[in-house]
């Protein structure tokens, strides 16, 4: 998901660069984009708190018996790369939304350009 979304975003910001006006289809095909990592990004939340919560109860039982410890040394390991991605994840969305509002200003300014009446 890195990859894709950072590919996305040096395709927008070339599109930024190069014209001096977008579509609608542009802005519309942008805001897809924007929704799907939005979702991707509320799934990976939900997983980071589910192994937050995983992580928390392995250390408590860790108080127990020093066998949990193990699980627990494993899913910290794992849930520092999860915060890690998931970082990427809320910086680039909110990056799109920037580049969003940049698009929106490069619309014409009647949205779709008129034919002159004769």
């Amino acid at each position: 998901m890195k990859k894709y979304m950072q590919e996305f975003i040096k395709k927008i910001e070339k599109d930024l660069e190069d014209k001096k006006e977008c579509t609608e289809k542009e802005l519309t095909d942008l805001l897809e984009k924007i929704s799907f990592f939005q979702h991707e990004r509320l799934i990976h939340l939900l997983v980071t708190f589910f192994f937050s919560f995983l992580t928390l109860s392995f250390m408590t039982l860790g108080l127990l018996s020093y066998l949990f410890l193990i699980p627990f040394a494993f899913l910290i390991a794992f849930l520092i790369f999860y915060v890690i991605h998931y970082f990427y994840l809320e910086n680039g969305v909110q990056y799109l939304y920037k580049l969003y509002d940049e698009l929106k200003i490069k619309l014409p300014k009647n949205g779709v350009k008129k034919k002159r009446e004769k």
